[in-house]
């Protein structure tokens, strides 16, 4: 244990006298240095005892100068050593030290300086062995926690036993694991785990031990890192799956036995929530955690969304749950909520739902009967994207060489039924451009806008466009 100036005074063999009136502090000495300089303050960090022999201190002036100048170093006492420059221990100096409630003891002849800077060199040494033994205990506690099995609840709460505080983690600003509700006066400590996840470790305060914080801190942030890269793993594998249902690779008996390896039980009613996040944030789906209503949820990662399925009875509710997560998180996303379906070719048809769904743009878009479009999309014999491609390539690129316009015209011109004064209106245009426009279309393309059938054709290939089949 730290020694202090009161278990200094005390120590057998020393033989030193308290003078003066000044109490005594309990705080740890932090050094004992020795001096013999008028302003020692430059040389000293508060917390030590000043020893000194008073050779340069002659005068009872240049005597209150080095009190004053110990004192504003926050030094914890004075030593005095008789015997050499002084019989005593100066009465103007114990003065000025009473006067500013710094503690005053005599040092006798026969007991050398380095005696007492030895006594309080070999208890810190002491104490900081202790606190090593005690640190490495902690560290063990703290690994076998993370490595029982149970995980970060239970390295949290090892945690809040061993600071002897309430502990709380977020991660995306969501709680993940917390001992107690905490609240603004909590300190937050950043963890590092590799992601822009905001990552925050709470400790209610006063708490011990700040370097098994910082210790568990590592810990926590290294467990995190390996379960978003098991996620994205695990997403990866199930996204695949999802992907060959969807496309029609694998159906009936042989896709209900492969998903339900993966968890996904399609004799129950299930849906499909899919997330589609904004373009620079969609890095982060693979690895993004969900809150703790999703533990158990499958999750994959097709067409650069993510899929969750969830049971039918709990969709609206996990829907909103799972839009607010993704706006606290700070994720600029939308979820999209498929119909409720068994068997294998119910849960291709939910997430035909939900990706049509989420072209209504809102933060949670509800199922609606699924357009020509999306009917035309699930049944992969039909050549969609080639269609589109045949379609609007030679808009794209006309328009990409000349700035022409002539997609978002034509895009505007079937969204208002035709109108060319509509579109005029809406365009800012002249009528007489924008049936030039449509001219060069049907140009371009062979497919009149102002004839049915092909009017049709061209809705469907823009439609097969943005859904991005």
């Amino acid at each position: 244990m730290s020694i202090t100036l009161p278990d200094l005074l005390a120590a057998g063999g020393l033989n030193l006298t308290r003078h003066g009136s000044a109490p005594l502090s309990d705080r740890p000495i932090q050094w004992v240095a020795v001096t013999e300089l008028e302003d020692p303050s430059p040389f000293l960090g508060g917390g030590e005892v000043v020893l000194t022999t008073g050779l340069r201190h002659s005068s009872a002036a240049a005597q209150r100068r080095f009190v004053q100048s110990v004192d504003k170093a926050g030094a914890l006492g004075i030593g005095f050593g008789t015997g050499l420059s002084h019989g005593t221990v100066p009465g103007p100096l114990l003065a000025e030290a009473d006067r500013r409630d710094l503690p005053v003891f005599e040092v006798p002849y026969d007991t050398p300086f380095m005696a007492l800077g030895k006594l309080v060199a070999d208890s810190l040494s002491a104490e900081h062995v202790t606190h090593l033994h005690q640190l490495l205990s902690a560290h063990q506690v703290l690994a076998e926690a993370l490595l029982s099995g149970k995980g970060l609840p239970r390295l949290l709460t090892e945690l809040s036993r061993l600071v002897g505080a309430e502990v709380a983690l977020f991660q995306y600003g969501a709680p993940v694991f917390a001992t107690a509700q905490p609240d603004s006066s909590w300190r937050r400590i950043p963890v590092s785990t590799g992601m822009r996840d905001r990552c925050t470790l709470a400790i209610a305060e006063p708490f011990v031990q700040p370097d098994v914080v910082a210790y568990a801190s590592s810990l926590i942030g290294v467990e995190l890192s390996n379960q978003a890269a098991r996620r994205a793993s695990s997403r990866k594998v199930t996204g695949q799956l999802l992907g060959d249902v969807v496309e029609g690779r694998l159906a009936g008996a042989d896709a209900a036995v492969r998903l339900r390896s993966a968890g996904i039980d399609t004799s129950q009613r299930l849906l499909i929530l899919l997330v589609e996040a904004a373009s620079g944030q969609v890095r982060g789906l693979p690895a993004l955690p969900l809150p703790a209503m999703f533990d158990g949820a499958p999750t994959g990662v097709y067409g650069k969304r993510l899929a969750v399925v969830v049971p039918a009875s709990d969709g609206p509710r996990l829907a909103e749950a799972l839009s607010s997560f993704l706006f606290g998180a700070g994720l600029t996303a939308k979820v999209g909520v498929g119909g409720a379906y068994t068997e294998p070719a119910g849960l291709r048809w939910s997430y035909y739902e939900a990706r049509e769904a989420l072209q209504r743009g809102a933060a949670v878009n509800e199922p609606e009967r699924l357009s020509l479009t999306s009917l035309l999309m699930a049944g992969r014999d039909v050549p969609l994207a080639d269609l589109a491609a045949e379609a609007l390539g030679p808009l794209e690129a006309f328009d990409n060489r000349h700035g022409a316009q002539l997609l978002p015209t034509l895009d505007t011109y079937l969204a208002l039924n035709g109108s060319v004064a509509a579109v005029a209106a809406d365009l800012n245009l002249h009528r007489n451009t924008v049936r030039y426009r449509l001219a060069q279309i049907a140009e371009l393309t062979g497919y009149d806008p102002a004839v049915t059938a092909d009017r049709v054709h061209l809705f469907l290939a823009l439609s097969v466009r943005r859904l991005g089949g």
